[in-house]
């Protein structure tokens, strides 16, 4: 990784129609993003929803990129959530409830060793913003405030790198990890589909 680039991870989400389908082409349009380089692919993830529970369960997984730094790691960072709201929008992405149903959700996790707090820009706000009071402020925030208690999104990060301690979490993924599935239980997150880079998709394991 040159000192252009910055390590991030995306959590990767979506329930409705052919989910996983949906994540395998999310996954390579996130590779064909401009001077960004895809690093690794979780394996995939059935998950129990969360919240709102009346609906399908999810699919799931975290990818790891080398992303451009821009002229600092605020603006990067942002310059890579408009990519991934651009991406949103072109699988049909649509407004609608909190932890309700999704075409397709692409959360910028961790940005290097950045922390940020800033308000989005109009080409990387959600589109629940509007309808979302809990939204309405429309701050990005790395890392992302509900990873460390998302096992759907600690069980995929877990794969590729167990080790990490994102900025303010004072401990490891893995940790993490270990310390949610204990909580959640074991059935809200079950490991469904291996990453096959060969074809492009993930393998049912």
């Amino acid at each position: 990784m040159s000192d252009r680039h910055v390590r991030a991870y995306l959590g990767l989400g979506a329930n409705l129609g052919d989910a996983g389908r949906t994540l395998t082409e999310a996954v390579v349009a996130i590779a064909a993003l401009p001077d960004t380089d895809l690093r690794a692919v979780s394996s995939l993830y059935a998950t129990a929803p969360v919240g709102f529970t009346d609906q399908p369960e999810f699919r799931n997984a975290v990818v790891a990129l080398d992303a451009p730094r821009g002229a600092d790691l605020v603006g990067g960072a942002l310059a890579l959530l408009a990519r991934l709201k651009e991406i949103e929008r072109a699988f049909g992405r649509r407004s609608g409830r909190r932890w309700g149903p999704r075409e397709l959700d692409l959360d910028l996790l961790v940005f290097g060793r950045a922390r940020i707090s800033v308000e989005r820009p109009a080409a990387g706000r959600s589109n629940d913003a509007e309808s979302d009071s809990a939204r309405a402020t429309k701050l990005l925030v790395v890392p992302h405030p509900a990873a460390s208690s998302r096992l759907f999104v600690l069980a995929p990060l877990a794969d590729l790198a167990p080790g990490l301690v994102p900025p303010g979490w004072g401990q490891t993924v893995e940790t993490a990890r270990r310390r949610q599935g204990v909580r959640e239980g074991p059935d809200t997150v079950r490991a469904i589909g291996r990453w096959d880079p060969d074809v492009g998709g993930w393998r049912p394991t």
